[in-house]
């Protein structure tokens, strides 16, 4: 089960990449100084980046406890 765990490891730092990227898209986005509208339009756009990152980082983490329970 060695394999489950190092599986769930990369999915999770794949997941973990995805949400600092949402963060320093959503920062930059704020320090533009952006219409309201301008910023709810790209802060729109980040979010399905956000919660896939956070569904695939999720997945990552119960493989590896899966993997470790298993093994």
């Amino acid at each position: 089960m060695e394999i489950v765990v190092w599986i769930g490891a990369v999915l999770s730092v794949i997941g973990l990449v995805g949400i600092v990227y949402s963060i320093v898209a959503v920062t930059k986005a704020k320090r533009a100084n952006l219409s309201d509208e301008d910023l709810r339009a790209r802060v729109s756009k980040i979010l399905p980046i956000n919660l896939g990152a956070m569904f695939v980082s999720m997945i990552g983490l119960m493989a590896v406890v899966v993997g470790v329970m298993l093994g």
